[in-house]
């Protein structure tokens, strides 16, 4: 990564599912408008609670992307 130049990106991303689902939908839809991405790190993970269980996911996550 030496001699690159990185801006920070803030992305939430949620999912009914998983966790990683969360943060897999977050970076694909990022990456129809947001070029070079080369790392992510989460940052925070939530969930929701309904009847015992956990009902959604919500992950919050810093992308790195190279300028050009």
């Amino acid at each position: 990564m030496s001699g690159h130049t990185y801006k920070l990106l803030e992305l939430v991303g949620t999912s009914k599912n998983s966790s990683d689902e969360a943060i897999r939908d977050a970076i694909s839809k990022a990456a129809l408008t947001v070029k070079h991405m080369d790392w992510f790190e989460v940052i925070e993970t939530r969930g929701h609670i309904v009847d015992g269980k956990i009902s959604h996911y919500q992950v919050t996550m810093k992308v790195g992307f190279r300028l050009e």
